[in-house]
């Protein structure tokens, strides 16, 4: 009888074990339209050593449909960690939305080809050592100059479905099934997305560029090199449109702004704790007169030349005074010659008598 109940203990906690794994991984959305094909996209080097890649996903609005999650570099909950990513399946005749999770293996994510280590099965983009992550740049893209824990292995590389692009399993899909160390590593003790990936996902709901309907399956940002970073579009350069980078999107550690309030609110500005210097310093013109008050001009206080010294023409007579003119000082000749009718006229003989 005891054994009896023993077992029944353990299919117990089994059917509990089972359960709680299938809550992980249930769904969490349900609709009857199928998300689009996956986009094409230059995944952005890894900026710091020890971030794993997310892939991007097609999320699910009630009211506008389809939005596109960018693909991320994010930083795990814990060293040894891999990242399941999130995948859609049919089921039951509806699509339904498997979320991600944080695990010790990489487990079934419907055998969708993400890209860069996530080709179906498993994640060949690189490999935990003790602490340390150590990247394979045969898949993945990293900064050489933060990341030095690279290795190369081609022969993981599969291009059989490169050409495949569905987003979900089932039919019109992938029909891929779990393997058993994906089926054992659902079994496996899961942590849920953090809180700058949920963060991440609640910021691109909100930009109207990231939505199926507006983009027509080409997202605007369709990678960032992390939370809160660079939005690139699909040929991997700035997405100028779009406005994830521009939000707060990293919970965890809040951004400058808000720890530090800005220079404006806890350093008033210097017009108002020191007076502009026309204030504390009267200018120039009030404390020092113009030198038009205190130093006369020069006209008032050294008369002109004209005044203190008389003009030429006073002091010094002018020439027809002094002289007097020549019309004066010598007698005019013809006053000092005798008029000629002056000169005694000859006397005419006198004619005798008789004659």
């Amino acid at each position: 009888m005891k054994k009896i109940i023993k077992i029944y203990i353990f299919i117990c906690v089994m059917l509990f074990a089972i359960s709680k794994t299938y809550a992980q991984t249930s769904i969490s959305v349900s609709v009857q339209i199928a998300p689009p094909e996956l986009p094409v996209y230059v995944q952005p080097d890894c900026p710091v050593d020890g971030y794993l890649w997310q892939p991007g996903y097609w999320a699910y609005d009630d009211t506008d449909g389809y939005y596109w999650v960018p693909g991320v570099w994010v930083s795990p909950p814990d060293p040894g960690l891999y990242w399941t990513p999130d995948y859609w399946s049919f089921e039951g005749g509806s699509y339904g939305f498997h979320e991600g999770y944080w695990g010790s293996n990489v487990g079934f994510y419907g055998g969708i080809n993400y890209g860069y280590g996530y080709g179906g099965y498993g994640y060949n983009g690189g490999r935990w050592e003790g602490r340390d992550f150590r990247y394979n740049t045969a898949v993945v893209r990293v900064n050489t100059t933060m990341v030095h824990n690279t290795y190369v292995d081609n022969t993981v590389i599969d291009n059989a479905d490169v050409n495949n692009h569905a987003s979900f399993n089932g039919p019109g899909g992938v029909t891929a099934q779990p393997r058993s160390d994906e089926q054992a590593a659902m079994r496996d003790h899961h942590i849920g997305p953090t809180a700058e990936q949920v963060s991440h996902q609640q910021v691109a709901s909100k930009d109207k560029n990231q939505f199926a309907k507006v983009n027509n399956g080409h997202p605007t940002a369709a990678a960032m090199d992390k939370v809160g970073g660079r939005p690139l579009n699909e040929q991997g350069q700035a997405a100028t449109t779009s406005t994830l980078g521009h939000a707060n999107t990293d919970v965890n550690r809040q951004p400058t702004d808000m720890n530090r309030p800005p220079t404006d609110v806890n350093r008033p500005a210097t017009d108002m704790n020191r007076p502009a210097t026309d204030m504390n310093r009267p200018a120039a013109d009030v404390n020092r007169p113009a030198a038009d008050v205190n130093r006369p001009a020069t006209d008032v206080n050294r008369p002109a030349i004209n005044v203190n010294r008389p003009a030429t023409n006073v002091n010094r007579p002018a020439n027809t005074v002094t002289r007097p003119a020549t019309t004066t000082s010598r007698p005019v000749r013809q006053q000092s010659r005798p008029q000629r009718h002056n000169k005694p006229q000859p006397t005419q003989p006198q004619k005798k008598q008789g004659q």
